[in-house]
């Protein structure tokens, strides 16, 4: 091994909440984030919907609403 490779056990990388350095190994138990706080913080978000993957709607995405009964189940009957 020469000294440009690093073994698989001491690989280093930034940690997603704070951009700390960290070793990304089992010896990690927070493993990519640098501390429980971080992946906690990280958990908070994903928890809240702060993070969404943005996506245009698809016209049979909205199939199944039109045959739902959106009056609250009571049908409207003619007088």
């Amino acid at each position: 091994m020469d000294s440009k490779q690093t073994p698989a056990s001491s690989r280093q990388v930034r940690c997603p909440q704070c951009g700390a350095l960290t070793v990304y190994s089992t010896s990690n138990p927070w493993r990519p984030f640098c501390s429980e706080r971080c992946k906690s913080i990280d958990f908070g978000a994903w928890a809240s919907e702060s993070y969404r993957v943005e996506a245009k709607p698809e016209p049979t995405d909205f199939d199944d609403a039109q045959a739902l009964d959106l009056s609250g189940g009571q049908a409207s009957k003619p007088h």
